[in-house]
């Protein structure tokens, strides 16, 4: 009876190890504006949701201290990479407003975000921000914890990480490239609109010298820039949803493939 209490209480603790490693790095629940008791409450009550699907499935607890101590290792391992591919899709988020910021004029403003601990331009915080609320209104929270947490328990063991290093080493290369893609698709139509600016900016000075076009120039890309933003920001909000969505899937579709 005691042996049996003992083994659940070092099985649960490794479920809590790696839940608690995915909420210190997911994007939203790892913000330091929460709480760390908070982090920790949640981690624990999710830890015990799944418990009894974990207890079902049957997980080898090793006897000896060191193999267990590398098993927590492992665990923790598991929720680091897991919360840190989907912190990489938000990444591709702030990413996008660095690459039209400089063409705006707004490199020079920078603002703190309390997520990565970083000052990043502004730009980036706007469209950071937004990716929050529609992972928000999709739900990404829950589907972050089904698809994390439960699915990960199902078919990802701590071996795995060892027996299937290729393809994890696959997934971050993978997961680096698309944030560099998604970044591009998001911020393509305000960087070509200030393409165009520019070369108009550029005849006209060719066609009037005597007119100050660095000075025009300047709000007239912002103005610009801000009026295809908003323009093309229920289009944005599609393309994120459309992003998020498809982290879950390759994070998912890894799941069960390595866990096979």
């Amino acid at each position: 009876m005691i042996e049996a209490l003992v083994t659940n209480i070092r099985l649960f603790l490794l479920v809590f190890f790696r839940v608690i490693a995915m909420v210190e790095v997911a994007p939203l629940l790892s913000s330091s504006s929460i709480p760390q008791i908070a982090k920790i409450g949640l981690s624990f009550f999710t830890a015990a949701t799944v418990f009894p699907w974990v207890l079902q499935y049957g997980y080898t607890i090793p006897a000896n201290p060191v193999d267990y101590f590398f098993l927590v290792l492992g665990e923790v391992a598991i929720g680091l990479l897991i919360g840190f591919l989907l912190l990489l899709i938000f990444s591709a988020f702030q990413l996008a407003g660095h690459f039209f910021s400089l063409q705006m004029g707004f490199s020079a403003a920078e603002v703190f975000d309390p997520l990565s601990q970083v000052e990043i331009p502004l730009m980036g915080e706007f469209l950071n921000l937004i990716a929050m609320l529609v992972f928000i209104a999709i739900s990404g929270t829950g589907k972050f914890l089904l698809v994390g947490v439960l699915r990960s328990f199902q078919h990802l063991r701590a071996v795995d990480l060892v027996t299937h290093r290729d393809a994890i080493i696959s997934l971050l290369v993978s997961g680096l490239g698309g944030l560099f893609q998604s970044a591009l698709t998001i911020s393509f139509p305000i960087l070509g609109t200030l393409l165009l600016v520019s070369i108009a900016m550029g005849l006209l000075a060719k066609a009037a010298p005597q007119m100050d076009v660095l000075t025009m120039g300047f709000p007239l890309s912002i103005g610009v820039s801000f009026i295809i933003l908003f323009a093309a920001l229920p289009f944005l909000m599609t393309t994120f949803e459309r992003i998020i969505d498809g982290s879950f899937q390759t994070i998912e579709g890894f799941i069960l493939g390595v866990g096979k």
